[in-house]
């Protein structure tokens, strides 16, 4: 593993999930697109085919999708969510005052609560950055993209359990 790669937490099942969806789109999805291709590409005229377009997007959306689960997988620690003990970090659940209004999210890769209601924040975003590490009571605040510094104090910090 590399030290620069971003390493992400996934549960046991969210890992199972997406290595399933991997050799899904690696296997079946790749020859059901390479089928299509070719049925298209059968009717004549690439330039004025729109099923043959289609397709090559499809395939194209396909292997970058691909492309991010390996990245995604290769790089990923599995197991039980941190126990938070006050501090936020990947795969905690955290409480916090932004901008005057509380919000409740998962810190970490979205991939983790695909089934869950609660939004999640990347570690790599602004927010997710600027409060990596804090404790329960701390308060700190990040640039947003349109350059406003947004005031953020953490109120609690939980262990995820798959909400």
């Amino acid at each position: 593993m590399s030290n620069d790669a971003p390493v992400t937490f996934l549960t046991q099942e969210a890992y199972d999930r997406l290595a399933s969806e991997l050799e899904q789109l690696s296997t079946v999805g790749r020859e059901e697109i390479a089928k299509r291709i070719e049925i298209a590409r059968e009717e004549g005229d690439l330039k004025e085919n729109g099923g043959y377009h289609a397709a090559k997007d499809e395939q194209g959306k396909q292997e970058a999708r691909i492309r991010t689960l390996q990245a995604l997988l290769k790089d990923a620690k599995v197991g039980e969510a941190p126990e938070s003990n006050g501090i936020v970090e990947s795969g905690t659940v955290v409480t916090a005052t932004i901008a005057g209004g509380e919000e409740v999210f998962l810190l970490g890769s979205r991939e983790i609560a695909a089934d869950s209601e609660l939004d999640v924040y990347s570690e790599a975003s602004p927010l997710g950055a600027a409060i990596l590490g804090l404790k329960e009571g701390e308060k700190t605040s990040y640039q947003a993209p349109n350059g406003r510094d947004i005031a953020v104090e953490i109120i609690k910090v939980e262990t995820y359990a798959g909400q």
